[in-house]
């Protein structure tokens, strides 16, 4: 009867999980010593000749580690949920296994190797536990292995919480720094201005995006610009302008059946926003009901649009490089909550702000994706 159960036990605990495929407790890990590096670097931003561009560099560290880390700990959530789950629908197997191999161990040896049906049975029955025990050795093996992982994980998202805490704090002092460099800097970029008259005339008559964008194609820029040909740009070979992921494609309605002719990009709160590329400022502040936009002229007839920031960092005419920081998004400060209700489980409730992006040539919006590259939740 004992070998029987021992059997049956084996059978109905070999669907036994093993490690995840894609390990959490690493992902965390690696994301942990990432936010360690971006605190480095920000001490080095201090001291740079350039402390914009290094600022710059450094909130990006932090917004990739916080990020990284964020998915880690969510993952290791779930793979801790996965395996509590199974391991309850297994509670009367495993009780069954531990009981087995309770009783083996204290059951002396002798009379494990007697059987009442006789020398026969006894070796038969040995042979049998021959072929049980390396069975049951396995399956409590990977019990074991289960039990040490759920602890490891636990352990992981306890040691999360007080380095996300200290990352996010690293990175507010880094946007701290970066508003202040900027105030500060004596080596402004160029600037070209439009017509400041002709601009406020057509800010005041604009009810669309639309027509704003296309009322400014119109004004002429007192700069030359490159042409769309002579843009190093291939396909989806550009980075997000933030910390983000696409939430909405262009022209895919949203909960209210409203289509935009750009993307929607999710981001977390106070995330940085850059210029993606070398463009031309030619409009930077509140528009309508967009809050603060940003648009920039990269070359002649295109336009990037860029709308929903809380913070500009740029004004109209400026001549920016590929990576300057234009802005900030809104949100809550970070010093309230390392995980927003929700975040563990859903993977996107961290990412509460959005930022409008549209693209534009000659007039016409285009798909952001002919130069983007962004992938969906």
């Amino acid at each position: 009867m004992m070998l029987r159960l021992a059997i049956l036990s084996c059978l109905l605990l070999a669907a036994l999980p093993a490690f995840a495929q894609v390990d959490p407790v690493t992902a965390a890990k690696r994301a942990a010593r990432n936010l360690d590096q971006a605190a480095m670097a920000l001490q080095d931003a201090r001291q740079a000749r350039d402390r914009v561009a290094a600022l710059t560099r450094t909130i990006r560290a932090y917004e990739d580690g916080l990020a990284a880390l964020r998915e880690g700990v969510r993952r290791a959530a779930i793979r801790e949920g996965t395996l509590g789950l199974e391991l309850e629908a297994r509670r009367e197997e495993i009780s069954r296994l531990l009981g087995v191999l309770s009783t083996m161990q204290r059951a002396p040896e002798t009379l494990l190797l007697l059987h009442p049906a006789g020398p026969l049975g006894t070796v038969r029955a040995g042979m049998l536990m021959g072929d049980v025990t390396p069975a049951l050795q396995a399956r409590a093996d990977a019990l074991r292995a289960t039990l040490q992982e759920v602890a490891l994980l636990r352990a992981i998202q306890q040691d999360a919480q007080q380095r996300l805490a200290q990352g996010m704090q690293g990175a507010q002092t880094a946007r701290t720094a970066l508003s202040q460099a900027l105030s500060e800097r004596t080596d402004l970029p160029g600037r070209f201005a439009d017509d400041s008259e002709k601009l406020r005339q057509l800010l005041e008559s604009s009810d669309t995006l639309n027509g704003f964008a296309s009322g400014l194609t119109g004004l002429e820029a007192r700069n030359i610009l490159p042409s769309a040909a002579d843009l190093p740009i291939s396909e989806g070979s550009l980075p997000l302008p933030v910390q983000g992921t696409l939430l909405r494609a262009m022209n895919e309605a949203d909960a209210a059946g409203i289509r935009r002719p750009g993307w929607v990009i999710a981001t977390p709160p106070l995330a940085l926003v850059t210029a993606p590329v070398a463009a031309t400022v030619r409009y930077a502040g509140p528009l309508l009901d967009y809050g603060n936009v940003i648009i920039l002229e990269p070359a002649a007839g295109i336009l990037l649009v860029l709308a929903g920031l809380e913070q500009v960092y740029v004004a109209a005419g400026e001549v920016l490089a590929a990576g300057a920081p234009v802005g900030l998004m809104g949100g809550a400060d970070p010093k309230t909550k390392a995980f927003p209700a929700g975040t563990i489980q859903t993977g996107g409730a961290d990412r509460t702000e959005t930022l409008y992006m549209e693209l534009r040539r000659d007039n016409n919006p285009v798909d952001p994706a002919v130069w983007f590259n962004a992938k969906k939740d």
